[in-house]
């Protein structure tokens, strides 16, 4: 008769290995130095995940999960972009997030290369976020299109001064760059005026 499985045990562990893998990556992760470091062994960690393949899927959630509660406490207000954008580059450029986000990162990378190992995960790092990004866009009055498109550049921008600052730490530079993305933005048509002409053109040569 098989054992019940610990979900307090499996959860510390769950929280041990995401740690372990933001900090040494994904790429090379073996078993056997993994549980070492956790406190299991490898046929410890295969009892509670079942095989490699579902516990890298179980890191990438409960990294996903770390990512969003990073951005909970911020501010929603689609009248106040300018507001938010700083408060939300101050929270996720600190130090101590850095792991989970040069965890993304490489995960992104592998992704490119081979999607089927991480399946949905452009569905949650793309779909999920714009869809996230777009709604106080349309409660604000935008069209769809256009608060896809505005939750799209948002989305670009941020992720790539992250990805800057994950290779570089250089805050200073990036602070500086985000004040002008900012001002960019607000330059941004409003809700009520007309997408602007170049916008209907490129869309239909897409």
């Amino acid at each position: 008769m098989s054992r019940t499985v610990d979900p307090k045990r499996r959860s510390e562990l769950l929280e041990r290995i995401v740690a372990y893998v933001a900090a040494n990556g994904l790429s090379d992760l073996q078993l056997r130095p993994l549980a070492s470091v956790v406190g299991s062994s490898p046929r410890g960690l295969l009892y509670y995940f079942r095989s490699k393949e579902k516990l890298i899927a179980e890191v990438l959630a409960r990294a996903g999960t770390r990512q969003r509660a990073i951005f909970a406490t911020l501010p929603r207000e689609p009248r106040s972009y300018a507001q938010t954008i700083r408060a939300a580059w101050a929270l996720v450029s600190a130090p101590e997030h850095e792991p989970v986000f040069r965890l993304f990162f490489e995960v992104y990378g592998l992704a490119l290369q081979d999607r089927e190992r991480f399946p949905g995960f452009f569905e949650r790092a793309i779909d999920g976020w714009l869809g996230y990004l777009e709604a106080p866009a349309i409660q604000a009055g935008y069209g769809p299109d256009d608060a896809r498109a505005l939750a799209t550049v948002m989305l670009a921008g941020c992720r790539g001064f992250l990805l800057d600052l994950c290779a570089t730490s250089d805050r200073g530079r990036l602070a500086r760059a985000v004040e002008l993305w900012i001002i960019a933005l607000e330059g941004c048509p409003g809700p009520a005026k007309p997408a602007p002409a170049w916008n209907k053109s490129a869309s239909a040569g897409a």
